[in-house]
């Protein structure tokens, strides 16, 4: 049998350090950063809960090495970001969650007619680019699905139907020949609400007539699809905007135009958008 041979203590190199243990590199940005972005995290993750407490100021000294003032700052700065709370003579409490005030839209924001026009104005800052880039990666399968939705747009009209549905799938199609899957989604998330005469009596009372005004809303989408098609960006642009504004223009003027409530469905409750 082979024999081992024990080492030296020269040969025999220091047991490795646990991690927790090695010395603290000292980064050079500030250590007040530090705390805060340490501490928040743990918030985040839930390694610290709702209702929890942090660890007292001289805790936080010592794990971080640093002096009172700074975690006092660090401290400041967590709770104007409403991550936590101090209780004078208490501690520090890790918040709940708040409400974040993401952007949405729903069917209260569409009570009056003004409100609809500010929508269209929303509409005609981001339709406006995407008909542009739509007419720069349009595909076959874009351009196919966009003249589907103008023939079922002009099938509706034949059967004395409101066309709403045949209008925003133009406009859903043409948000997805962007390539940008962000437009479509918004476009997702706005549904037909955004279509003003699912809130706004507009087809009763163009002062052409209903066949007349549905036909110039579909001429309108037209010719946003011939300039989609033409890679035409500018051209597409144009269109998009004239057709969005054409449509505040008529908002504007209705002067008989009012809101109309959703229609609630069995249960009550509105549909959704």
């Amino acid at each position: 049998m082979e024999s081992r041979k024990t080492p030296s203590p020269f040969e025999t190199g220091p047991s490795p350090t646990p991690p927790d243990k090695l010395p603290r590199t000292r980064r050079p940005r500030g250590l007040v950063s530090e705390i805060v972005e340490s501490l928040a995290a743990s918030i985040r993750e839930g390694r610290l809960h709702p209702g929890e407490k942090l660890p007292t100021e001289a805790e936080i000294m010592a794990r971080f090495d640093v002096s009172r003032t700074v975690v006092r700052e660090a401290l400041s700065k967590l709770q104007a970001s409403s991550l936590v709370e101090t209780r004078h003579g208490i501690g520090t409490f890790v918040l709940a969650p708040q409400d974040s005030g993401n952007f949405k839209i729903t069917a209260e924001d569409f009570a009056t007619v003004a409100d609809v026009i500010s929508v269209l104005e929303l509409r005609i800052s981001l339709e406006t680019e995407a008909a542009g880039l739509a007419a720069a990666r349009r595909t076959p399968e874009n351009l196919l699905a966009m003249e589907t939705a103008l023939q079922a747009f002009q099938d509706s009209i034949d059967i004395d139907s409101d066309a709403v549905p045949p209008d925003f799938q133009f406009h859903m199609e043409v948000a997805r020949s962007t390539g940008n899957r962000h437009f479509a989604d918004l476009m997702t998330y706005l549904g037909t609400m955004i279509i003003p005469r699912t809130r706004v009596n507009t087809t009763q009372n163009a002062p052409e007539g209903r066949l007349n005004y549905l036909q110039r809303v579909n001429g309108e989408h037209e010719s946003i699809y011939n300039a989609i098609r033409n890679q035409d960006a500018e051209a597409a642009r144009a269109a998009m905007r004239t057709h969005l504004s054409n449509s505040r223009e008529r908002l504007r003027k209705g002067k008989n135009a009012h809101t109309m409530q959703p229609e609630a469905n069995q249960n009550g409750d509105l549909p959704e958008a």
